[in-house]
């Protein structure tokens, strides 16, 4: 068994513990321990906000311990009222089906389903979707306490805008979620990022409230950008992991682009990089910081898109950059005529939502052809802007996309 709780520690994953000292002889014992992870499908693809439990369970994995990845197939159908100013979504079960099906390949690129501790996937919806309300008010509801739940701060922010008796319930099924896998598959650890403790906490303390002293919560931290804003979050919206939603090339460039301060977190946390080797490129300054840049986004890549599309994502980046690769593989859009104004081709390359968006990049000098700045909105493209078959738009200095005929 190896130890995994130094390695989250000096990673800096770990954020919140329930019992400090009873996980850390726990997670550094001599026996495999049963930990889970909840997802719930609100989409048919995992997004960076998923990235950091995926990379936890791997490393526990990787330590001898089991992961339980717990699918919230019966949870979404509530939605988690956690940092949300208002209800989601409801969603209807054949698409929480549906995305349930797509999550499962994604987790597999982290996690090993073979061997003695190999992971396995449960949906929620298995036991959820079947309780009787009297009965589960009665039984797990009864060991809740309103006042106390209304002091947890995902339901407290809640409370000027309105929370409701559905959504509040949610605290309840994550809870029974645990005493489930605790019941039935001997879990006795659950991880979640830092905006579910509360959550957790319920979790571990129903355990409790029946009889039991060995169920533990640990929650790591969130990946942030300086600003104090969640990483992973882009003008086309959130950063997924699926390649027909985020390009691996998209991908790759976020994490290219990210601010110089958060070279070290993310190595730690997002790759499996030695720690004496990510020193070393922390440690790195000026322009050669942007070395370990370039080595964060192919190593992040590699693990969620595979080598090829990584290499791929690396050298399109550098025949823009240095012009030096292969420019094959950035972003491209096949149009049917040369003949295109800016506007619409800005709108088509997906730079900018609308004219009026459009028109502001231009008359703010944001936006490049060819590598000449356009300041024309009434410009329209021709013949001559496709020389090779093909014409460059750029937005800022960091954002390309081909348009191809």
């Amino acid at each position: 068994m190896g130890n995994v709780f130094d390695t989250l520690q000096e990673r800096g994953y770990i954020e919140q513990l329930t019992h400090p000292k009873e996980i850390k002889e726990l997670l550094n014992g001599t026996k495999s321990v049963p930990f889970y992870i909840g997802i719930d499908p609100t989409a048919d693809s995992l997004h960076v906000g998923h990235f950091i439990s995926l990379m936890v369970a791997s490393h526990m994995q990787k330590a001898g311990h089991k992961p339980i990845i717990l699918v919230g197939g019966g949870t979404a159908t509530i939605g988690d009222p956690s940092g949300k100013t208002d209800m989601r979504k409801m969603l209807s079960r054949e698409d929480i089906d549906n995305n349930v099906k797509c999550i499962k390949k994604q987790v597999e690129k982290f996690v090993s389903f073979d061997g003695e501790n190999g992971a396995i996937i449960v949906n929620n919806a298995d036991w959820l979707l079947d309780l009787k309300f009297i009965e589960f008010v009665r039984e797990i509801g009864s060991l809740f306490s309103v006042n106390k739940m209304l002091a947890a701060e995902c339901y407290k922010q809640r409370l000027e805008t309105g929370l409701t008796f559905f959504e509040m319930s949610y605290m309840l099924m994550q809870s029974y979620d645990f005493l489930y896998l605790y019941n039935n598959y001997g879990c006795k650890l659950e991880l979640g990022g830092n905006d579910q403790w509360s959550n957790i906490i319920g979790g571990v303390d129903l355990i409790r409230k029946i009889g039991k002293d060995d169920s533990f919560g640990l929650t790591f931290k969130l990946l942030t950008t300086k600003e104090g804003k969640k990483m992973g979050k882009t003008e086309k919206g959130a950063l997924w992991l699926d390649a027909a939603k985020t390009s691996p090339y998209e991908f790759y460039q976020y994490w290219r682009n990210i601010d110089d301060s958060s070279v070290e977190t993310v190595l730690k946390m997002l790759t499996f990089l030695p720690l004496d080797k990510i020193e070393e490129l922390s440690n790195l300054k000026d322009e050669k910081i942007n070395d370990a840049k370039k080595i964060a986004a192919y190593e992040i890549t590699k693990l969620v898109h595979g080598e090829e599309e990584a290499t791929k994502a690396e050298e399109a980046s550098n025949a823009l950059f240095n012009g030096q690769g292969n420019l094959d593989n950035m972003p491209t859009t096949k149009i049917a005529d040369t003949n295109i104004s800016i506007l619409d081709a800005i709108i088509t390359c997906g730079i900018a939502p609308s004219k009026g968006q459009a028109r502001t990049l231009i008359s703010q000098g944001g936006i490049s052809l060819n590598d000449e700045k356009i300041s024309d909105v009434s410009y329209v493209l021709s013949d001559l802007d496709f020389k090779d078959g093909y014409a460059i738009i750029k937005k800022g200095k960091k954002v390309f996309h081909k348009l191809e005929i």
